[in-house]
């Protein structure tokens, strides 16, 4: 995998849900982990992006995801996908009972809906 210095397995992440989205109130479809310093951050597919716009901030290019049985890692400089990657500090995903979208309390009734608009 390129990019082998932007990971840092040792780093634990940043807690179990988006760091931007929890300190605004909002909420998540999936969630992705920085692999150089842990942040935590919504995907593509949820309203804010945090993810990626943790990439445009802080150039820190590769994530994994932290949804749980999924161990795949992309690289936004290269836009490449890699099925699997060097093993990160625990844990390596959300908890498995938290709710997808989530957190529970705060996903609009019609979220499929807004996640469309």
């Amino acid at each position: 995998m390129s990019g082998d210095a932007a990971i840092d397995p040792n780093v634990a992440p940043s807690g179990d849900g988006c760091v931007e989205c929890d300190e605004a109130g909002g909420w998540w479809f999936h969630l992705r982990r920085c692999a150089q310093c842990g942040h935590i951050g919504c995907c593509d597919d949820s309203p804010a992006k945090h993810a990626t716009a943790h990439f445009h901030a802080s150039g820190h290019p590769i994530i994994r995801s932290y949804e749980p049985g999924e161990g795949w890692f992309w690289n936004y400089e290269t836009e490449e996908l890699f099925e699997a990657g060097p093993e990160l500090a625990p844990p390596v995903s959300h908890p498995a009972d938290q709710s997808v979208p989530g957190p529970a309390e705060r996903v609009p009734r019609d979220w499929a809906r807004v996640l469309r608009g």
